[in-house]
């Protein structure tokens, strides 16, 4: 089993800065690639990044693109977002989630945190 908390979502203004972490706990969670989806009032969860386990190889969504930048400290279980530029439509739900392999694929993910809600004003 994996266990996966999410941090760090608020309210910030557009044009503004923030970083998502998520905390993972369990067997060999660092073999795990990893990824961040979002979901928005109305709308389907999406993809927005993933990393392989090693941290050599990433997606992202065409959305986040040159904006946002996923990371991760295997020494310390944790995997990082972080969201420079954010517009209001960067506004959800941000959940991290871990797969067997680098994915883009929601239901590729085997396990999902809870979620950390991000606001983003305009």
């Amino acid at each position: 089993q994996v266990q996966l908390v999410e941090s760090g979502g608020g309210l910030v203004q557009a044009g503004g800065s923030l970083s998502l972490s998520c905390a993972a706990s369990g067997r060999t969670v660092s073999t795990y690639a990893m990824g961040w989806f979002r979901q928005a009032p109305g709308k389907e969860r999406e993809f927005v990044a993933a990393i392989s386990w090693s941290g050599g190889s990433t997606y992202y969504a065409d959305s986040v693109k040159g904006r946002f930048t996923i990371s991760r400290d295997n020494a310390k279980n944790t995997v990082y977002l972080q969201m420079n530029s954010l517009k209001p439509a960067d506004t959800a739900v941000y959940y991290c989630a871990a797969a067997k392999r680098l994915r883009k694929v929601e239901n590729e993910y085997d396990y999902w945190g809870q979620g950390t809600q991000v606001t983003v004003s305009s």
